[in-house]
């Protein structure tokens, strides 16, 4: 499919051809919904514990007899039904990653980029150089090209361009390397440059 490709200050300099392979897949909800849910899974850190009776600090000592005092029979003041005793079932550290095939993982950016392009939210760039690192000159570009949220994919992003549009609400910097499903579906536009495009396809095919 062609495309037209835009420079910075939103002129058309070009078409681009894009596969179909990569940017007309089928958009699927549900591998999309699969690989959002592998890679938020992933990210959680998983450090929340609370003490086993083995961790709580106290005295081993049996605090009465086992019988004759008219109370419950109790071994120890570290179980659970004791104040300040352990807890039962609490969440221990651990790591909430779970396995997800390659094969879904590259379907499933397929999708998103598809998903871009049937939405046409998809902008293509022939490169995304400043000359500048000033935030203000930067979000006048962004103006030009309608963009109130989005996401840069290219090769090896300018340091100037990165920069400058840091600070932006809604605006995200990324190398080709680095995307990925939930940062494409966060922003509202896609914006690759040509040379991400390349290298997309290079590894997608």
């Amino acid at each position: 499919m062609k495309v037209a490709v835009k420079s910075l200050d939103n002129k058309k300099v070009g078409d681009i051809d894009l596969s179909d392979a990569i940017f007309g897949v089928k958009v699927r909800a549900d591998v999309l919904h699969r690989m959002v849910n592998w890679q938020l899974a992933k990210r959680r850190s998983g450090n929340h514990k609370t003490k086993q009776v083995g961790e709580i600090s106290g005295t081993g000592k049996k605090p009465h007899s086992q019988k004759g005092t008219g109370q419950a029979r109790a071994g120890s003041r570290r179980n659970p039904q004791h104040r300040g005793g352990a807890v039962i079932f609490g969440p221990v550290v651990r790591d909430h990653a779970h396995s997800l095939p390659k094969a879904m993982r590259k379907l499933a950016l397929k999708t998103a980029l598809s998903a871009k392009q049937a939405e046409g939210k998809l902008v293509i760039l022939d490169t995304a150089v400043s000359k500048s690192h000033k935030t203000k000159e930067m979000a006048k570009t962004l103006e030009t090209l309608g963009l109130t949220s989005a996401l840069f994919v290219d090769a090896t992003p300018d340091v100037m361009f990165t920069r400058a549009i840091r600070n932006i609400k809604y605006m995200d910097v990324l190398p080709e390397k680095g995307i990925n499903v939930y940062d494409i579906l966060r922003r509202d536009t896609l914006v690759l440059t040509k040379e991400a495009i390349a290298q997309l396809e290079a590894r997608l095919k």
